[in-house]
């Protein structure tokens, strides 16, 4: 029986876990199963394979369990809903035991071949992140393609941190890296830029790597998560810039608006003192009230915020998901998840 204790242990000196999430994908989850298990074998790296079923609500499940019935070296993590690929992802990293991380998506668009030269460069140049570019993208261009340009262009200047394709789901880190951070929300696009919070931006690296159209199935994706994605971006630009002093944040708000509002009501109540004029009725006496309200409760969110901040417990992780069981590979049974 696999409990979520064993999640925690340490990792595997030179273990590669793969983590792929699915979501209603029954049409091409076998086939996408054996492609990743056949490649994996051709290899003397020894590696784990962890499928996220995330909630799925056709026959995916039963058909990553046929796929890796004869497969002792995979599991399946059921999800008891539908969490959404950042927790799934996340579900499949807190599950992994190896010193290596390799995520792909299981719409089979990724090419499993590409995962032995991605690790290679991130071994042999002792980087933590190495990141998919798919630089002949097989999608359409207006509906996909121009809109992920602009977006990697506007995150990579918003942030600093350079952003060639964040929507490319193969990925290979360095566990001990990739483990610092939590996702949540719609993060999982942001990965490298959340690395760069734990460790240098030059350990982050782009290779060229396989895109294939998909042949079967219904793409997840579409333009509603636009506003999902600038959301999350506004809060990862917050946790690079201000994670450590959010008063700084807070402040630099919240202390223009209160010198304003009191140059404004310091104005009235000199027309009111000195040259008795009637104030009560004027629209500049909300304005000014206003801003000093506004500016006192930004600056005391941002004291708050920083006593947060330096009194939270880092040994804390929230889970975003909740297993329902664990299905071994090799024939063995399902087992009950603890939670």
């Amino acid at each position: 029986m696999n409990s979520l204790s064993e999640f925690t242990q340490p990792p595997q000196t030179g273990l590669l876990s793969v983590v792929v999430p699915f979501f209603n994908e029954e049409e091409i989850a076998f086939d996408a199963c054996r492609e990743l298990v056949e490649q994996l074998q051709q290899d003397a790296q020894a590696w784990e394979l962890i499928l996220v079923d995330d909630g799925s609500r056709d026959a995916t499940l039963s058909e990553l369990a046929r796929a890796i019935e004869t497969v002792p070296q995979a599991r399946i993590l059921q999800l008891s809903k539908n969490f959404k690929q950042t927790a799934a992802l996340q579900a499949g990293i807190d599950a992994s035991r190896g010193e290596f991380i390799a995520t792909l998506d299981g719409d089979m668009q990724n090419d499993p071949k590409d995962i032995r030269p991605m690790l290679s460069k991130l071994r042999d140049e002792n980087l933590d992140l190495v990141a998919g570019w798919r630089e002949h993208r097989k999608d359409q261009f207006l509906a996909r393609k121009l809109p992920s340009r602009i977006a990697n262009w506007f995150i990579s200047l918003s942030t600093g941190v350079q952003s060639i394709d964040l929507g490319c789901g193969i990925k290979l880190y360095r566990a001990s890296v990739l483990r610092q951070i939590r996702l949540i929300g719609e993060m999982h696009r942001f990965i490298p830029i959340w690395l760069a919070t734990v460790t240098s931006p030059e350990r982050l690296c782009y290779v060229s790597v396989n895109h294939r159209a998909r042949t079967a199935g219904q793409s997840k994706y579409g333009i509603s998560r636009t506003y999902r994605v600038l959301v999350d971006l506004l809060t990862v630009i917050f946790f690079l810039r201000f994670s450590g002093r959010p008063a700084h944040f807070f402040g630099a708000i919240g202390l223009p608006m209160f010198l304003a509002g009191g140059g404004v009501l310091l104005w009235l109540a000199t027309l009111k003192l000195f040259f008795d004029q009637a104030i009560g009725t004027r629209p500049l006496l909300t304005l000014g009230v206003l801003l000093m309200l506004s500016g006192i409760h930004l600056i005391c969110t941002g004291v708050l915020a920083e006593f947060v901040v330096r009194n939270q417990s880092s040994g804390f992780k929230a889970r975003t998901y909740a297993i329902r069981q664990v299905i071994e590979g090799g024939g063995s049974k399902p087992a009950q998840a603890h939670h």
